[in-house]
């Protein structure tokens, strides 16, 4: 058969096969990210198809998922959003690096992976889902709830440090020396502090720039000057996907709104794509070995989680029912801890590093809606039976005191 048909009937039945697999998880209610995983692994290296003709294009349509990740993350925020974040939780967001990235770090060593491997698997277990999170949110019906702010806000922390963690892990396994490594990281931070600048002083006059009433010629705009900001990027060692970060925040107002409404199918697309991607680079027999260290991690970072929603929620004012409920929601991981582990597999450091990372996705993708649900009831029972007083747990959004008068919309679902 002709390659150019091998490889439309490969790639057409991929993405029939994610459409009928995102289909199935809207229906069970839960991301659909895990079967995107399982996907990849039963069509990758030992498993049950391997794909040929059609892997190259994936590759390519996997970093486009990437770039297009963070430019819609970046079009969540506002300049102002991410400097009044940095500004008043900052000791969240040091609190939450540093009992959730400190666990990776320390199986990587443990494992004997050196530490590059170490700084890499602290972002996995660092970051969390802020996709998964903002559904879980929207599907418990608290949004509107007194510690849904706290949970976003460490969101953003965690997005905004990004930009730096990123270029920092691409010289890492690059294996530049310590003088190249400091001016790579001395650049992304110079590049992300002058765009917040210009985006603050001047997010208008760039918004008015790119603006144009017809869709067509407005998501052209927006997507070739991405795809340019973030070659650009990757060509100075920064990382393309902080560079498409960057870019997302520059735009604001009705450009950002409707940039979003445009490219949100095409991110879902190849998000999807780059999740097979990783999967196909990740033998299924190389899981099993590394399954106890990901079930002990995702144990402890699971809590680690919790307990880092429970005090920033502590430290805002919350009561201790929502401060749970805070700590429950952040639990999950998922399409950062896997950009970042792609970076690794790409670059060949460690060959667990990968299945692992797919190990420990797959249990907390899952996990971190239960524990979104079940956390507070969970809690509040164990303090009842403290207490001499028995409750039943009954999982829900919370008492109407609990809940602001009025809840913004929320669009964080990158």
């Amino acid at each position: 058969m002709h390659s150019s048909a091998v490889f439309l009937i490969e790639f057409g039945a991929i993405i029939l096969g994610l459409g009928l697999l995102g289909r199935m998880a809207g229906r069970l209610k839960f991301s659909p990210i895990p079967l995107y995983l399982l996907a990849g692994l039963a069509f990758g290296e030992g498993g049950l198809l391997p794909l040929g003709a059609s892997e190259e294009f994936v590759a390519i349509g996997a970093e486009i998922g990437v770039i297009l990740l963070l430019l819609m993350l970046g079009l969540e925020y506002t300049a102002t959003d991410l400097v009044t974040n940095l500004k008043t939780q900052y000791p969240a967001g040091l609190v939450d690096g540093a009992l959730n990235a400190l666990p990776g770090a320390a199986m990587a060593l443990m494992l004997g992976w050196g530490p590059v491997a170490a700084v890499v698997l602290a972002g996995v277990t660092w970051i969390s889902s802020s996709g998964v999170i903002a559904k879980v949110l929207g599907d418990l019906g608290r949004l509107g709830n007194r510690e849904t702010p706290v949970v976003l806000s460490i969101l953003v922390l965690e997005d905004l440090a990004m930009a730096v963690y990123l270029p920092i892990v691409t010289a890492l396994l690059a294996g530049v020396g310590l003088a190249a490594g400091s001016a790579t990281l001395a650049i992304a931070l110079g590049v992300a502090g002058l765009v917040l600048f210009v985006a603050v002083r001047y997010g208008r006059v760039i918004s008015r720039f790119v603006s144009s009433d017809d869709p067509e010629k407005l998501l052209l705009v927006v997507l070739g000057l991405t795809l340019l900001v973030a070659g650009i990027a990757q060509q100075l060692q920064v990382s393309a996907a902080v560079g498409a970060f960057l870019v997302g925040i520059a735009l604001s107002g009705e450009v950002a709104e409707g940039a979003h409404h445009l490219l949100s199918p095409l991110r879902d697309l190849f998000a999807a794509v780059f999740f097979v991607f990783f999967g196909l680079h990740t033998d299924p027999a190389s899981i099993p070995p590394v399954l106890l260290p990901a079930l002990a991690l995702a144990v402890v970072t699971a809590g680690t989680k919790i307990a880092t929603g429970y005090w920033a929620a502590r430290r805002n004012g919350i009561s201790a029912k929502g401060a749970w409920r805070a700590g429950g929601t952040l639990v999950a991981r998922g399409e950062f801890s896997i950009v970042i582990a792609g970076l690794a597999v790409s670059a060949g450091i460690e060959p667990s590093l990968g299945p692992l990372a797919t190990a420990y996705v797959l249990i907390l993708v899952v996990v971190g809606p239960l524990t979104a649900r079940y956390t507070e009831p969970v809690a509040t029972w164990v303090t009842a039976r403290r207490g001499g007083r028995v409750a039943a747990p009954k999982p829900g959004p919370g008492p109407a005191e609990e809940r602001l008068p009025l809840a913004e919309p929320v669009r964080h679902e990158s």
